[in-house]
């Protein structure tokens, strides 16, 4: 018996079938597959047939499959960007995944507003390639250092972005691969905002953040000290048992996949041991392991 809302983590794209085998069996249920600008020189083909062995194996599922970069700008390297949003589309369905997932980027350096016809322009079409193939399309919530007025990755972090984004393309198959840490960093009440927007996301990173508020009262957010710091699930500050509630009430049947790597204690060689705490925490706040009803 297993639950519809699994509990996962990402690994890179290039390295799945090397990285898997390593870590599976701590129990994670899903992977999500991800790619920095591009594919590179990744088989997906055969990539997704050796993971396809190691899923009927052990029994996870592949949440989605992601390429993190700027398709809009226009660079050698934006190319490459646009280049894997199309392949992925291409291969997903060998990964058994529905999902494609990354950044909108945006024109360098330019606003949101400036960014919106450009972004309408590149997923108005991939958006309806992705739906000749029965994909949908999820935009990380990272604001890579951006803001409104300018930035080079991505324009998908605000939720008036969001209203823009998705009154600018009006497809049933754009969403949201939301995660609470990056609202958390704009200083937004992640609860709230999932309650609202729930209909709309299509993936979750598992990642979570502490707010010095003590730090924030008395040197604001432009100081020298820190007042954010992203954390692993399990030892930040959101209560990850009501975004399963959220997700469960809003009919969610996706996947947490915990994104790691950004813990400043839970890191190097404890990089793992956060990752598999995080893994139970989350399956906790789930209910824990499916337990059948009795037969009436």
């Amino acid at each position: 018996m297993q639950d519809t809302l699994r509990i996962g983590t990402l690994v890179p794209g290039g390295e799945a079938v090397r990285t898997i085998p390593q870590i599976v069996q701590h129990g994670f249920e899903s992977f999500q597959l991800n790619f920095w600008q591009t594919i590179g020189e990744t088989d997906l083909a055969a990539t997704a047939a050796r993971v396809g062995e190691l899923a009927a194996e052990h029994g996870f599922v592949i949440s989605s499959v992601g390429i993190y970069g700027n398709p809009l700008g226009g660079s050698e390297e934006s190319g490459a960007t646009l280049a894997g949003w199309e392949q992925l589309i291409e291969h997903a369905h060998l990964f058994g995944t529905d999902i494609i997932s990354g950044f909108t980027g945006r024109l360098p350096g330019s606003s949101i507003d400036e960014s919106l016809p450009r972004f309408a322009e590149v997923f108005g079409e991939l958006s309806k390639r992705a739906a000749d193939k029965g994909l949908r399309i999820a935009f990380e919530n990272c604001a890579m250092g951006g803001s409104w007025q300018k930035g080079d990755w991505n324009i998908a972090h605000n939720p008036t972005a969001w209203e823009r984004m998705f009154n600018a393309v009006t497809a049933d198959n754009l969403g949201l691969e939301w995660e609470p840490a990056h609202q958390m960093t704009a200083l937004i009440d992640p609860i709230p905002q999932l309650r609202k927007w729930v209909d709309k996301i299509f993936h979750v990173h598992g990642k979570d953040a502490t707010i010095a508020w003590d730090v924030v009262r008395e040197y604001g957010i432009h100081g020298p000290k820190s007042y954010v710091w992203d954390r692993t699930p399990g030892f930040g500050d959101t209560n990850w048992t009501d975004v399963i509630t959220i997700l469960r009430q809003g009919g969610y049947q996706g996947t947490i996949d915990i994104e790691g790597w950004h813990d400043p204690v839970y890191r190097d060689e404890l990089e793992m041991t956060g990752q598999v705490h995080a893994l139970n925490y989350l399956k906790r706040c789930r209910g824990g392991s499916p337990v059948p009803n009795p037969v009436l």
